[in-house]
Order: C-alpha cells, then sequence, then structure tokens
C-alpha cells in the first residue's frame, strides 16, 4: 500500500512530481509490481489527480476519508483503513513511500521473504550511517547523541548504525491491526545501497535525485506507440543560415530520415511539433511523411489533441524536446526524451536522454530504440487526413492557408490563437493509417 495525500507543503503535489520522466507515484508501484510476492499495489489518497495516476500506473485506489487525510494523519491510519476496505485477507502488508524515487524491487523481495519465513514480524530499509550525530541543549550546547564526545573511534571500530530511509516496512498484517504501528514484535532491517536510500523532502532533494537520475544510461528499448519530436534543436542544431532576404536554411541529418522511415512503414504515428512557422519545417514533414504542427504556442494542448485523435494511450507516447519550451510537452506522455546537448532543466526532466546532440542524428537514435513486429514493414496505402477536433468534440477552425506543399489537402486544427497573428498555427497530416489491428510491442 502506497498512501499518497494531495496536501503535501513542501513541494506542491510532490507525489506526481516526475523523476526522468516518471512520476514518483508511478516509480513506487513499478517498484511494488516488480516484486514477486506482491499480490495488489493500492495507493490510498484524497487527490483525484493522484487517483487517476494510479489507475494510470496499474495500480488500485483507496479513496481516504478527509479525517484521515491531513497534515496530523499518521500513514498508519490511511493503512489500517485501506485494510478494512479490502475483500480479502492478507498475511503481509508492504507499506512503501513514494518520495523514495530509487526503491529497489529485490530489496522489497528480500523484506518480504524474512516476514514470511517468520524470521522477524517487521522489516524496514535502512541504510548504514557512520555520522556522528548531535542535539542542542534548552541551554543550545552541543550535546553528543548515541557516542561519547571525548570518544572518536575509527569507522571500523565502531559497532554498525543504520539510517531508516522511510522507502519500505514489511509487517505482519495481524501485528500492524493490533498495536496500530509500523514497528512492532521483532523488527529486522533490509540494508540497502546509498544510492537507493535518497529522500525527497523539499525542492533541493528534488533537484538532486533529478541530476542523479540523468546521469543514468540510456534506455535499450523505448516501447512506445508514437513519437512526437521538437525541430529546432532536434532535427537540427538548433542554428540556421540566414540570407539578405531574411530565408533561412538549416541542416538536417541524413540518417534521420532513414530512421523515420522505418517507423512510418511500420503505421507508428509520427508529429513534429514546433513553435516556429517556417516553410522548411513542412517540406521537412512532407519529406519524412509525418504529420506537423507548427507556429504553436501551446505544445500541450496540440499533443493532447493529436493523441486523442489517433486514439492513442499518452503512457506509451514518446516527445523529443531541447529547451525549456518542451516541458510542457513532457508532463502529457510517459516517456520525454532529451536530445544530449538539450537544456539542463530538460535533461532534468527527461525519463531518457539519448546519446547524440540534435541535428547529429538524435532522431536516428530514438527511431531506431523503438521496436516494431518484423510484419510491419510492407508498403502502406496512400494516407488520408484525419481533421483534429477541439476539445469539445466539434470540428475545430481551418489552420489558415494551406501551403503547396500540403498538395491541396484541407486540413482542420484545434482552436489555437497564437500570440502573433502571422505565426497562424499549421497542421499538416501525412501519415494516417489503419491502426486498428497493429500489435502492441512488449
Amino acid at each position: 500500500m502506497i498512501p499518497a495525500r494531495g496536501g503535501s507543503k513542501g513541494i506542491p503535489l510532490k507525489n506526481l512530481q516526475k523523476v526522468a520522466g516518471i512520476s514518483l507515484l508511478a516509480r513506487a508501484i513499478n517498484a511494488a509490481q516488480a516484486s514477486p510476492s506482491i499480490d495488489r499495489v493500492i495507493v490510498s489518497t484524497d487527490h483525484d489527480g493522484i487517483a487517476a495516476e494510479a489507475l494510470r500506473a496499474g495500480a488500485e485506489v483507496a479513496h481516504r476519508p478527509a479525517e484521515i487525510a491531513g497534515d496530523t494523519a499518521t500513514s498508519e491510519s490511511a493503512l489500517i483503513h485501506t485494510l478494512s476496505t479490502l475483500d480479502e485477507d492478507f498475511d503481509i502488508t508492504v507499506f512503501m513511500q513514494c518520495t523514495s524515487p530509487f526503491i529497489d524491487s529485490a530489496s522489497i523481495e528480500n523484506a518480504v521473504r524474512t516476514v514470511r519465513d517468520d524470521d522477524a514480524d517487521v522489516v524496514f530499509s535502512a541504510v548504514e550511517d557512520h555520522s556522528f550525530l548531535w542535539r542542542l541543549d534548552d541551554d543550545t550546547q552541543a550535546v553528543a547523541v548515541g557516542h561519547e564526545a571525548s570518544f572518536r573511534p575509527r569507522r571500523q571500530d565502531r559497532a554498525k548504525h543504520f539510517n531508516e530511509t522511510g522507502a519500505f516496512y514489511v509487517m505482519r498484517t495481524s501485528g500492524l491491526i493490533e498495536h496500530e504501528h509500523r514497528f512492532f514484535g521483532r523488527i529486522g532491517i533490509e540494508e540497502v545501497p546509498p544510492e537507493h536510500a535518497r529522500e525527497i523532502d523539499d525542492m533541493s532533494d528534488l533537484t538532486l535525485v533529478r541530476a542523479i537520475a540523468s546521469t543514468q544510461g540510456t534506455a535499450q528499448v523505448i516501447d512506445v506507440d508514437a513519437l512526437v519530436t521538437d525541430f529546432d534543436g532536434v532535427h537540427t542544431d538548433d542554428g540556421a543560415y540566414v540570407d539578405e532576404d531574411g530565408n533561412e536554411q538549416v541542416r538536417v541529418h541524413r540518417g534521420d530520415g532513414m530512421g523515420v522511415s522505418r517507423l512510418v512503414k511500420s503505421g507508428v504515428p509520427m508529429m513534429i511539433l514546433s513553435k516556429e512557422r517556417n516553410p522548411v519545417v513542412t517540406r521537412r514533414a512532407e519529406k519524412l511523411g509525418v504529420d506537423v504542427a507548427q507556429g504553436i504556442d501551446n505544445k500541450a494542448s496540440i499533443l493532447d489533441a493529436w493523441i486523442t485523435a489517433n486514439d492513442l494511450d499518452p503512457a506509451r507516447v514518446a516527445y523529443v524536446g531541447n529547451d525549456i519550451n518542451d516541458l510542457e510537452a513532457f508532463d502529457v506522455v510517459g516517456w520525454p526524451i532529451a536530445v544530449a546537448d538539450a537544456h539542463p532543466r530538460v535533461l532534468a526532466a527527461a525519463r531518457v536522454i539519448l546519446d547524440r546532440p540534435g541535428g547529429r542524428g538524435a532522431v536516428r537514435e530514438v527511431c531506431d530504440l523503438i521496436p516494431i513486429p518484423a510484419e510491419a514493414a510492407e508498403p502502406l496505402p496512400n494516407p488520408t487526413l484525419t481533421s483534429l477536433r477541439s476539445p469539445t468534440g466539434h470540428p475545430s477552425t481551418l489552420a489558415g492557408h494551406q501551403s503547396a506543399a500540403m498538395s491541396g489537402h484541407a486540413s482542420a486544427f484545434p482552436d489555437q490563437q497564437p500570440s502573433i497573428p502571422r505565426h497562424q498555427p499549421q497542421f499538416t497530416n501525412r501519415a494516417e493509417v489503419s491502426r486498428a489491428n497493429r500489435k502492441q510491442v512488449s
């Protein structure tokens, strides 16, 4: 069980904050689901957004009453309430906290087995600690805690001490109900390495764990159903050649085209989503055979509309970006991806950081990491356009004059008022194919 209130004070909605593109709540749920001994994962919450994220991540939800959802409510009260609502009994209860972003499922499994084998009634995660602790007395004088101030033994000569990480507690359910507390009977420790002991209490902790997560290796497989990319800084190196008349030219990577072609032929929906409106973006999208939306100030709303129009699960959509205006799109998808030379804030928010920079094969790299069925590489029929609809379900207004590069097709676009009139949003759907029978890749 994972208690997750909506009223966190230090970081608003802390449980929904993302580390490497995955919410803290989903990270805890994933760790629990990866433990073979855990049969059910239940999130206790008083917040609709947290409940929705829990369901999206595959957990059950227990709606917590207001009287045990305030600042003074204990985690134990949420656990006992949830147990009382279940339709079956469990011998062992695992209490997890999603403020620990690096929970190892193997450690959870070890702790469960210790209780199951009757070697302990409670096992909690802890890390070895060699600190000399001090406190201030009533006169603000420093007083040694747990050691003599005049005796400074070497680390190897000291008894082992442990610091409770708060990541997980495994308890015999009957003891939890009887004592109404997480600690009772025979208490054991599941020692975890320091890298798994990080805990988030404030923004400095969150910044640190995001930085740590950003240094982890690139995923070998990006298991998604669709790919969306920014243009400048992703397909290009974020530079441009400007002639005396103000016309721009950009440099793209030829290898990107081969990677995109592989996905397009397999029926994977793709779109270029750009803040700038430039004919070169239209021409590149036409050559690649992908959808394009440009002149976009609010990338999140357009991305969400495109996902809905293509009947996609946002959790199985990847978005590749490089700058801070991509962060809003990162929040929409389950796979936010950064090119190697992205802005530091983008790197910190990404689930995957590519090895290649923008305009230097980054698009090819991400395309090659997306698996497709071997039988999907068959030629596709000529695409037809499907209009995106506004959130109300009504057809949206036309996106202004369509260029010759759009082959004369008319297209609709969700209602969007750009900040600069000459930058009217433009949408071209070039890769609409039937995906009703397309296999999921896992």
